[in-house]
């Protein structure tokens, strides 16, 4: 998709850009979207169904055993989505969430959330909860190898964690990870009444 090329590249598009990339007019993309926003979410569910995330295929598709189990291997899959396409995410938490396939995922997550015993009433703070750690992780992929520079680091505290952290994929991973465990012991505290 023409748009997703240009935010790849840039962060950000325009009609004009999209259309010059496709070599029309462009009050031509009118005639297939109504506004900047749909185009958004058509990106969306692009960067959904590249990742194997969609109604069709599911995001927890293949996934059975714990809750746990599954939330750790759907929130996986979901920031693989968003680290191929990191510029995406400010486009898409500026337009609300409306594709059918896109709902399909976060349908999927209510599910076994709400299976998991987390009560309706907070179910969507931690989905949300769940975005914020998703988009955060993936754009901690895009982070330089070298992300603390230990040499103006002052805290002894802080020079050891940066000197043990490793680098890189390795150490984002090791992040997400850390930040799944935690998550995932916050929303079982949240279902038992903690």
């Amino acid at each position: 998709m023409a748009a997703l090329r240009l935010v790849d590249g840039t962060g950000e598009f325009t009609i004009a850009q999209v259309a010059d990339a496709l070599r029309v007019r462009p009050s031509s993309l009118y005639n297939h979207v109504s506004s900047k926003g749909e185009i958004v979410e058509a990106m969306r569910s692009l960067v959904f169904r590249e990742g194997g995330v969609s109604r069709e295929g599911g995001l927890a598709a293949g996934d059975s055993g714990p809750w746990e189990q599954t939330v750790r291997a759907m929130l996986r899959r979901y920031r693989e989505c968003f680290a191929r396409h990191q510029r995406l995410i400010p486009l898409v938490t500026a337009y609300t969430v409306s594709s059918p396939e896109v709902m399909g995922m976060y349908d999927e997550l209510a599910e076994t959330l709400r299976a998991a015993d987390v009560p309706d009433g907070q179910l969507l703070d931690v989905i949300t909860m769940c975005d914020s750690v998703v988009f955060g992780a993936a754009l901690d992929l895009a982070a330089p190898d070298e992300v603390w520079a230990v040499d103006q680091a002052r805290s002894p505290a802080l020079i050891a964690a940066i000197q043990q952290a490793g680098s890189g994929r390795q150490r984002s991973d090791r992040a997400f990870d850390l930040a799944l465990d935690i998550l995932i012991a916050g929303i079982a505290r949240l279902a038992d009444g903690a």
